[in-house]
């Protein structure tokens, strides 16, 4: 992992300007892709039953999306995945409020469109 940061940290200069490191590229490729599986098993959680395994995996899930999309610089994925796991934190804890499953859902989405666009974006470059 230290390594991994180690190499998101290194760019490149040309004379023509900057180039991200193709290293740096592959990891966010890798990492997209896991947190596209991790979205989608948030997605399949929230269809089930909210007993409190499945609220701590939610959770837990949400916490490794907040801290690897951090580390990658995706501030978004980060966000919403920090206020994901702050509602589950809070309907666990019996202090939820009515809308609280439509605020996940939202952020939810949110979150699959920026890894989405996350992917387009290394696809296109």
């Amino acid at each position: 992992m230290i390594a991994a940061l180690r190499s998101a940290q290194r760019v490149q200069m040309r004379p023509t300007g900057p180039m991200v490191d193709q290293e740096l590229d592959d990891l966010r490729r890798e990492f997209l892709a896991e947190a596209e599986d991790k979205v989608r098993e948030i997605e399949q959680m929230l269809e089930s039953g909210r007993d409190s395994a499945a609220l701590d995996r939610l959770a837990y899930l949400a916490h490794q999306l907040k801290g690897a999309g951090g580390s990658y610089g995706y501030e978004r994925i980060s966000s919403e995945s920090a206020a994901i796991e702050k509602a589950v934190e809070r309907i666990a804890r019996g202090e939820s409020e009515d809308d609280s499953e439509a605020k996940i859902q939202q952020h939810v989405v949110n979150l699959r469109e920026e890894v989405q666009r996350g992917a387009r974006e290394l696809a296109i470059g």
